[in-house]
């Protein structure tokens, strides 16, 4: 080869290399922004005690929840969206595991921390969580609210997947701050620490530093304020906004709903500000019913509250929102559950659910989407001690402490009011044998309940 002809083949081959180069860089960047796509962010918040009936876009007139609206204008509204348990504690242990949380004996709520439960009580170590499964995945994980799964150390958060822990171990707490030097039962990473603002405020902080920090990673954060739980502790100047309404109890219900409206839109504005709101998977839920008597929530139009296996113990708002993915400000009617978080994360995620046991609880996406037409479900089941219940399709059996079954065509009937047990006896039949093959999966329970369920 001539020294011309070096040169040229040179001035010729240098182009060649750094196109190629730039090819392999550009789709090295196009699958990683391919897999980050695979990978969204995950962000659950769950309420406490809400009424079903008290959101706006639940149909609720008196207390404006702006943040929560705009949410579910966002997303998909689960008309027909369940919790596992009409309790606090056995909600949380299903939503956490993907599974009915009787099949590990996790029943019941457990009583005062102070009891004999103290040291046995808390979700079993051999579940499995969405914080461990997501943390195979590289995910940061963090616990931020009310726990209420475990007050010993092996049962404490960080123990259970969750990188980053901020919050009460306990059923309820007082919103205000403690004195200077006082006790409060408030914990960062399983250190005792003094708060200073109110609770619903200080969770928001809370979710919102954890996102601002881990923003340019995948990151789950479970967001569980215990409002609007009692006791119905108020920030005067909520309380100052809601005057009007002369029931002195449901005024500070209301205070409490508009705090936790707010705290909610800070945590999603600060999606936004991070940039991460499109590639955000988010649920809201309520851990149970209102129970009216304690809080004054509106399950309205659903009969029940709190503690039953009526629809008003059982059923909340659920809304799941993830922009482009998901469609905006549609309503998505089929029974779905608490459980299927579990199964969802853990597919947006990449990771296979446990192969040892039984999941219950389905990736909700297909359905979702319309790709998949038939119902998530077959059937759903309820057992709290004495009281059970099964919705398959449109009807529901249930059996009240006392012994009495009840029958509805909840399509027809969501409140519950037209027992239908003597006119369609063959359905009754039917229901009650599937729900004994159901029964007959289940665990004994851990531990009894104890106290008030309804106050826990």
């Amino acid at each position: 080869m001539t020294l011309v002809e070096s040169v040229l083949f040179q001035r010729i081959r240098l182009p060649i290399v750094w196109a190629v180069a730039f090819a392999v860089l550009a789709g090295y960047q196009a699958s990683s922004v391919a897999q980050d796509a695979k990978r969204p962010n995950v962000l659950v918040i769950v309420a406490d005690d809400l009424g079903y009936g008290d959101l706006g876009f639940q149909g609720g007139k008196d207390v404006p929840t702006p943040n929560l609206d705009g949410l579910a204008r966002g997303g998909t509204r689960c008309t027909n969206g369940y919790v596992s348990c009409p309790v606090c504690s056995p909600t949380r242990a299903g939503l956490l595991t993907g599974r009915y949380q009787q099949r590990f004996g996790h029943e019941f709520n457990p009583g005062p921390q102070q009891n004999e439960s103290r040291e046995n009580f808390g979700l079993p170590l051999t579940e499995t969580t969405i914080a461990n499964q997501l943390k195979k995945a590289g995910y940061r994980t963090g616990q931020v609210g009310k726990w209420h799964l475990g007050f010993s150390n092996r049962f404490l958060p960080n123990e259970r997947g969750f990188d980053e822990s901020f919050g009460f171990l306990g059923g309820a707490h007082t919103y205000l701050p403690a004195p200077e030097g006082k006790s409060a039962g408030i914990f960062r990473n399983g250190q005792e620490i003094h708060e200073s603002e109110y609770l619903t405020d200080a969770f928001a902080r809370e979710g919102v530093s954890f996102i601002e920090r881990n923003a340019p990673n995948p990151f789950f954060l479970y967001l569980t304020f215990n409002a609007v739980h009692a006791p119905l502790d108020t920030r005067p100047d909520k309380l100052e906004q809601f005057k009007h309404i002369t029931d002195t109890k449901r005024r500070s219900y209301a205070a409490m709903l508009s705090s936790l409206d707010d705290a909610v839109g800070r945590v999603l504005g600060q999606l936004d500000k991070s940039g991460v709101a499109q590639n955000t998977l988010v649920f809201f839920i309520s851990d149970n019913g209102g129970p009216t008597q304690a809080n004054a929530s509106l399950n309205t139009p659903l009969n029940g509250v709190k503690a039953t296996v009526w629809e008003g113990g059982i059923r909340v708002p659920y809304v799941v929102r993830w922009p482009g993915r998901i469609a905006a400000d549609k309503s998505y009617d089929e029974p779905v559950i608490a459980l299927d978080i579990f199964a969802t994360v853990s597919a947006v995620a990449g990771v296979d659910v446990p192969k040892d046991r039984v999941i219950d609880g389905v990736n909700l996406l297909p359905y979702l989407k319309g790709e998949v037409t038939t119902a998530p479900h077959d059937a759903l089941y309820w057992r709290f001690g004495p009281q059970h219940a099964i919705r398959k399709g449109q009807y529901k059996l249930l059996k009240l402490r006392n012994g009495e079954e009840h029958l509805f065509d909840l399509k027809q009937d969501i409140g519950e009011q037209h027992d239908l047990l003597t006119e369609r006896a063959e359905v009754a039949t039917q229901l009650r044998a599937e729900f004994a093959k159901w029964d007959s999966q289940l665990a004994k329970p851990l531990w009894g309940p104890q106290g008030n369920a309804v106050a826990q």
